[in-house]
């Protein structure tokens, strides 16, 4: 049964500008649910998003205000006697908002995790690998400061497989950017993500050179409201085309899976509406015989878990992942930082997410932020008065 539920916007730099197709960032605002039982028990859930409406339809702020002003009144009321029925009931009084959906049904798996101690993982299907390899994004801007950045990767073994934000630019700039950077990295899987910033026929330009100068994976690089195009140009080349802002949630990927209008599904927890969403999302894939790859929304450490536990159940994932959203912010926010060692990250195997949140830190953050902003929000504390529920 809930006691209370707390929204709260925890912003934390980056350590450094992490430069995409449709914004810079310098910090990274978390926005996490943390629940509690009258029993003792707590979860925490987080639905992180990118670059505030830069990206895509909810933002940091738009969040927090959805889940205290509808979401909690709503489950407090209702009372549902598990995360099945409290996402059930989620779905059919509130439209969309899937990254607050993720947030809640995260802390409530974490949760009923803890009260099972088991790990989420094994709530969702049970996981075939413990540890997954994690790319790291090249965003400085600069040809020699990102092939200097990788070199450092690759020493300290964190990683050897790295994605290029392109699409800014004029495509021949950004083509020679990414092109110098493959041949100093001959060795390593690279990358590239034009977040939706070409036409079909700048694609076909682009991916032409890329392909020809050994680039392994292109992602998204045309709107994802032109399906057909993403198609028409998977058909066309060798180089693998992925599907990212496009796949959204189960229903979608179903249909984008049945018209095989990718090669590989870019799967987010938050973009698709939760974990359980996002592990009916992988399924479909594997089964339409479409390759999978671990996305990410630059989550925190707790966002990041997630994401891990997900993955970790995908039959086939051969394509790896990009959880590389902690080590891109310059504080931690967890008691033991996840272990990320040998180009990957080891899955946590504890009950519920499998970590601990250091409490105070994020509330003194949150706290901070909230006193610094010239239009103050409420943390969003909601305490029930009743004994009954989740």
């Amino acid at each position: 049964m809930i006691r209370s539920i707390n929204t709260l916007l925890v912003p934390i730099p980056t350590i450094r500008a992490h430069k995409l197709a449709c914004t810079v960032m310098n910090e990274q605002v978390l926005v996490l649910v943390h629940i509690q039982t009258e029993d003792g028990y707590e979860g925490w859930g987080e639905a992180t998003t990118i670059g505030g409406l830069s990206y895509a339809e909810e933002s940091p702020h738009s969040i927090k205000t959805n889940i205290d002003t509808y979401f909690t009144p709503l489950l407090m009321k209702e009372k549902p006697t598990s995360t099945a029925k409290a996402m059930q009931l989620l779905s059919t009084h509130i439209s969309g908002n899937r990254f607050a959906k993720c947030a809640i049904e995260t802390a409530l798996l974490d949760i009923e995790g803890k009260r099972l101690n088991l790990p989420i993982s094994e709530l969702i299907g049970g996981r075939v690998r413990d540890c997954i390899e994690v790319a790291w994004t090249l965003a400085s801007g600069n040809t020699d400061t990102d092939i200097a950045e990788a070199h450092q990767m690759i020493e300290k073994r964190r990683h050897r497989i790295f994605k290029l934000k392109i699409g800014s630019n004029p495509i021949l700039d950004d083509v020679a950017h990414v092109l110098a950077i493959k041949q100093a990295l001959p060795d390593c899987r690279i990358t590239v993500d034009v977040n939706q910033a070409w036409t079909e026929l700048e694609a076909m330009k682009g991916i032409s050179l890329l392909q020809d100068g050994g680039v392994d994976l292109i992602e998204q690089p045309v709107s994802m409201r032109n399906k057909s195009a993403l198609k028409r140009l998977a058909e066309h080349f060798d180089v693998a085309i992925m599907a990212d802002e496009v796949v959204q949630d189960p229903y979608n990927a179903f249909q984008l899976a049945a018209d095989h209008c990718a090669d590989v599904f870019a799967v987010k927890i938050n973009q698709a509406g939760g974990l359980k969403a996002a592990c009916l999302i992988g399924q479909m894939a594997h089964l339409a015989g479409i390759e999978l790859y671990g996305g990410t929304m630059l989550e925190g450490p707790i966002g990041t878990a997630a994401s891990a536990h997900v993955f970790s159940t995908y039959p086939s994932l051969n394509f790896d992942t990009e959880l590389f959203g902690p080590l891109l912010l310059i504080e931690d926010i967890l008691a033991q930082p996840l272990d990320y060692q040998n180009f990957g990250l080891t899955i946590p195997t504890g009950a519920g997410l499998g970590i601990e949140v250091d409490n105070d830190k994020v509330y003194h953050y949150a706290r901070q932020a909230n006193l610094s902003s010239s239009n103050p929000i409420s943390l969003g504390t909601y305490v029930s008065d009743s004994h009954t529920g989740v």
